[in-house]
């Protein structure tokens, strides 16, 4: 693309040319010049003769017409352009009149554009373009102005003069130096190129004062022009003095409005009309009384600010805050427990022992009631409730439980994500002394709901991380301690806030990532995963309707058979909670959907009834299917059951020895505590080689490999030290373990099975393994009460007091007399 930048003229001359200032015209002949030149168009840029200008060249026919000129006499015209948006301009696109110049310096880029510095030597009419490509040449003529003197021609000039010199007194632009230089020049056509080339103005003016041929219409054309930007500067000068005093007058404004407001005061009238409405806000805003007096504070403060003034602005939007908040509007409770009970059940399936802990507090909130009105107690922290963490995989249904507990108790509610809040200040806010400070997410939200006494959802509270912008999980501390929430100072207000009406409820994925500082303050009702039998009623009731509801299908248009319900849980799903099951139940629904619509009629569709092998056909092939039986067929492998983010889980755990020197290799993304697991398992094989039938020497000549698949997916926790066990002593063995066998539980140095958590969640991801057996620590059998009946009916479990009682269930032959724990 071709590209000439223009610049400023002016009296410029190149302090390192070799030609004399004074010798242009005797260096370089006109007539001899004037005869046929290369032609170099500008972009809105006029050189005047006399004048030094750098040029900018990048088009290639403008290069290329630089170049010529620079082979022949280095001379060359410039024509502007009619239209500077025209990227390759022909004859047609220039004006007839331009200058003719001479090339004084050339510096080339490497990024094939050059700077070209040249000097006007006369102005030149065209006669006949000669040539377009590959560059634009021109035969051109000299243009000599023509003019008789006398004394008319004196007076324009010196009228000329005198504006030009009144505009460099009062342009700043135009340094006064040029002038004594000016008005040394005896050539007036010299003398009009000198001055319009110093003059800031449009370049259509510069191409008609170049394009004049009589001079004293020249003279009469630039003394309108100087005439005009005088007056321009001159009426700037005077909006400048305006300005100025208006600041002043600004001042002296903000202090009558003082002196009057005093006045006003004395006389008992009323203040100003934005002033009178806040004041009136203030005091219907029924805050504390603390809070009343900072209110208060403010507002005479803000009364002493010029409105326009930055402070203003930020005492108002403070003022603002205040009194927006619900300091003292609440919304009366429903603590009707029956209408609690079936609102929950409408809600969600299950989960019986979290709706239980949920009728408990209505029962003591409603209780506590009954109790204030009869002793007519005024003290409202005695109401202080707990702080609810629902823990559980994704789509077992926390949020929405929390939504059902604020239409229970007709509350408003509240969501609030905390994953990735790396902030302190999205909890506590910023102070006031930033610009653009706002209040935390925590009073940002209390506005929105309008209440003090909301049902306020954290979610997420595993995923809150920190780094130098603070610790948003210490922040949180004084939001959910009932001991400091009934004053939370959020750095923004910086008056304390009552926050103890709130009921708050917290959901996790896990509680490994909650600081225990914070676990502390929450009490932590558990969600486990569903059963496969949950997952068919929750489909039933509420997620098939749902979708189809969303997917404009009718209650009676389709009907999913059980069978393809627990097909889609079975087979396209592997989760412990109902989202993909929703998800997959929404695509069966969208193909059906393009079968409904290409074959619509005027009667409509008949009802479809889905079942299984149709599911198969719609979805395609099964994502999921059981690999127990393909992976636990040779000796070293065990299955172990752990709880991740996701739910519960089974992991294979593959053991393999080599000849080696003893060494212990772990893979698999392990953490710490499996890989302790992992050395206590291998050391009490080693103290047990005797009784097991191993040669203890075998140890020190093998290298152990432990791997646990999908290397990729951190594992951690002390769930797999007896399946790590099972499978060396497979291994060491050479016996396969019992079919369809899983197992949890850690183990001691001694051989101790000690107890584990997430039983529920481990035995239903077990059963959608296909599992038969399940070994479990013998204390935690009381704890197969949370498993669902049909899914206890359908497993053999096995308990186990040390590891001799896992050899015993899992490897046969390997089983000894029990050992001394």
């Amino acid at each position: 693309m071709t590209h000439t930048c223009w610049a400023e003229s002016g009296l410029l001359r190149d302090p390192s040319s070799a030609e004399p200032e004074a010798s242009v015209h005797d260096a370089i002949d006109l007539d001899d010049a004037a005869d046929e030149v290369p032609i170099l168009p500008l972009r809105e840029a006029v050189v005047f003769p006399q004048a030094l200008m750098p040029l900018s060249v990048g088009r290639a026919g403008s290069l290329q017409a630089v170049e010529t000129a620079m082979a022949e006499k280095k001379t060359i015209g410039t024509l502007m352009q009619v239209d500077p948006a025209v990227d390759d301009p022909g004859a047609e696109d220039l004006y007839s009149a331009g200058t003719l110049c001479r090339i004084v310096r050339v510096m080339k880029y490497p990024n094939q554009t050059m700077m070209v510095l040249v000097q006007g030597l006369a102005r030149f009419r065209v006669t006949e373009f000669t040539q377009q490509q590959p560059y634009i040449s021109a035969r051109v003529e000299i243009i000599e102005s023509t003019s008789e003197k006398g004394r008319d021609l004196d007076a324009v000039v010196k009228n000329m003069m005198a504006r030009f010199e009144a505009l460099a007194a009062a342009a700043p632009d135009l340094s006064t130096d040029i002038l004594p230089a000016i008005q040394e020049i005896d050539d007036l056509d010299a003398l009009v190129d000198a001055v319009a080339g110093h003059l800031d103005i449009d370049p259509s003016e510069k191409q008609t004062l170049l394009l004049e041929t009589d001079l004293h219409e020249r003279l009469l054309t630039l003394t309108r022009v100087l005439e005009r930007e005088l007056e321009f500067h001159e009426l700037g000068s005077k909006i400048e003095s305006e300005v100025q005093g208006e600041l002043e007058r600004g001042v002296r404004e903000r202090y009558l409005r003082e002196k009057l407001a005093a006045i006003r005061r004395e006389l008992g009238e009323d203040e100003h009309p934005e002033l009178a409405e806040l004041r009136r806000r203030v005091a219907d805003a029924k805050m504390p009384s603390e809070v009343k007096t900072e209110a208060d504070r403010e507002l005479e403060r803000l009364a002493e600010i010029h409105p326009s003034s930055p402070e203003y602005t930020v005492a108002r939007t403070y003022l603002d805050w205040l009194v927006a908040l619900p300091w003292t509007k609440r919304t009366r409770d429903r603590l009707e427990i029956d209408r609690a009970q079936t609102i929950l059940d409408e809600d969600h399936h299950d989960l019986e022992k979290v709706k239980e802990r949920i009728l408990e507090y209505l029962a003591v909130l409603q209780l506590r009631a009954v109790q204030r009105k009869r002793t007519r107690s005024k003290n409202k922290r005695d109401l202080r409730g707990p702080v609810f963490c629902f823990v559980g995989p994704p789509g077992v249904g926390k949020t929405s439980l929390g939504q059902s507990i604020a239409r229970a108790l007709k509350r408003k509610f509240v969501r609030m994500s905390l994953g990735g809040v790396r902030d302190e200040a999205e909890i506590r806010g910023h102070r006031r002394t930033y610009i653009g400070a706002l209040p935390g997410r925590i009073i940002q939200g209390l506005r929105r709901a309008g209440t003090k006494n909301p049902v306020f959802m954290l979610d997420e509270v595993d995923k809150l991380s920190a780094d130098f912008r603070g610790d948003p999980s210490s922040a949180l501390l004084e939001v959910l301690d009932p001991e400091q929430n009934h004053a939370f100072q959020d750095h923004y207000l910086d008056v304390p806030y009552d926050l103890s009406d709130v009921l708050f409820i917290a959901t996790a994925n896990i509680t490994e990532p909650i600081p225990p500082a914070l676990l502390d303050r929450m009490e932590l009702l558990e969600l486990p995963g569903y059963s496969e039998d949950d997952k068919l009623a929750i489909a039933q009731g509420f997620l098939v309707p749902r979708q189809l509801r969303e997917h404009g299908f009718k209650d009676d248009d389709v009907a999913f058979e059980d069978a393809a319900v627990r097909a889609i849980a079975r087979e396209y799903t592997h989760e412990a909670g109902v989202r993909n099951l929703e998800r997959e139940i929404a695509r069966v629904l969208r193909k059906l959907a393009v079968q409904a619509v290409q074959a619509t009629s005027e009667n409509g569709t008949d009802p479809r009834v889905v079942g299984a092998d149709q599911v198969r056909e719609l979805l395609g092939p099964p994502k999921h299917f059981p690999e127990l039986a393909e992976r636990v067929g040779r000796s070293g492998v065990a299955v172990g059951l752990v709880v991740t983010r996701a739910g519960g889980d089974i992991v294979f755990i593959e053991a393999t020895r080599m000849k080696g020197e003893g060494r212990l290799i772990l893979t698999g993304h392990l953490g710490d505590v499996m890989k302790e697991s992992a050395r206590a398992a291998l050391s009490y094989l080693r103290s047990r080689a005797d009784e097991l039938g191993l040669d203890p020497a075998s140890f020190e000549a093998t290298d152990i490999h432990i791997h646990v698949p999908a290397g990729a997916i951190p594992k951690d926790g002390p769930s797999a030290g007896i399946a790590i066990a099972a499978a060396m002593a497979s291994l060491f063995t050479d016996a396969p373990l019992t079919p369809d066998l899983a197992m949890t539980g850690e183990i001691t140095l001694r051989g101790k099975v000690l107890p584990v958590g997430g039983i529920r969640d481990k035995v239903l991801a077990a059963h959608r393994a296909g599992v038969q057996t399940v070994i479990l620590p013998d204390r935690n059998e009381r704890e197969l009460s949370e498993v669902p009946q049909n899914v206890r009916e359908e497993l053999t479990f096995v308990y186990a007091d040390t590891i001799d009682d896992v050899f015993a269930a899992a490897l046969p032959r390997a089983a000894t007399s029990p050992s001394q724990a």
